[in-house]
């Protein structure tokens, strides 16, 4: 079934694609990230509308970005100039020229149709000693758990009406993330998780807005999520590309 890869990226109504949380992650992200960076050059795969982008081009000294969505291109090499490299493909048909130190796969591992081969091919693409940084929603966030017991999703990995319509195919959980990128045989660096998490992300922004918690607080929670990385926003794991099969 081919995909409409504009509509998946576009807000709707009653849920949007990304709320001002999601790109309060992204500095958290590249805290957990920064101690096992490899040398200077990145890779993004799927950048949305280029918030990480930006964020990676002050961090390395040469940044290219694969993107499937046209409208998202627009907007995020905007934002970032000519300084990032962007490739309108998808990541089954993009053809590198050269090889990556750092290639970030932030929540777009669960948008994937056949994610371990795509994984697989990803893997060809890191240079000798080069890392994959993968992260994903986490399936056992505490507000997701807190969701399923108040009936709102039927368990917690399950894909909702709105994730789905923004092309989520999976929702991951610690374990499962690890048994993929071991299928597409990478080999885990670390792993872990990003910001405990107790309430929805509309509802963070709201209650950030409204002055009931504060940055203060989402620092408190992001050290809490590195004693509990099971219950935090995001997990992640961080790959390199392990023996030859």
């Amino acid at each position: 079934m081919s995909r409409d890869y504009n509509a998946e990226a576009k807000d709707h109504p009653d849920h949007r694609y990304a709320y001002d949380f999601d790109y309060l992650m992204h500095e958290y992200m590249l805290k957990t990230f920064a101690p096992y960076y490899v040398a200077d050059n990145a890779l993004e795969l799927g950048c949305f509308e280029g918030n990480f982008t930006r964020l990676l081009k002050h961090r390395f000294t040469a940044v290219e970005a694969v993107e499937a969505s046209s409208d998202c291109i627009a907007v995020a090499s905007a934002k970032v100039g000519s300084e990032v490299k962007f490739h309108h493909s998808t990541f089954e048909t993009f053809e590198p020229e050269r090889h990556y130190d750092n290639i970030f796969l932030i929540h777009t591992l669960e948008h994937l149709d056949h994610a371990v081969d795509l994984l697989s091919r990803i893997r060809g693409w890191l240079t000798e000693h080069g890392r994959l940084f993968i992260a994903t929603p986490n399936a056992h966030a505490a507000s997701r758990q807190i969701a399923v017991n108040m009936g709102l999703i039927s368990h917690a990995a399950a894909v909702t009406p709105a994730e789905t319509a923004h092309g989520h195919r999976k929702t991951y959980s610690l374990d499962t993330l690890l048994a993929e990128a071991r299928a597409a045989k990478l080999r885990p660096v670390t792993h872990g998780g990003v910001i405990f998490k107790a309430l929805a992300n509309f509802q963070i922004d709201a209650a950030l807005q409204a002055g009931i918690i504060s940055k203060e607080y989402i620092d408190g929670c992001y050290e809490l999520g590195r004693v509990y990385p099971d219950l935090c926003s995001s997990i992640y794991v961080i790959c390199e590309r392990g023996a030859a099969s």
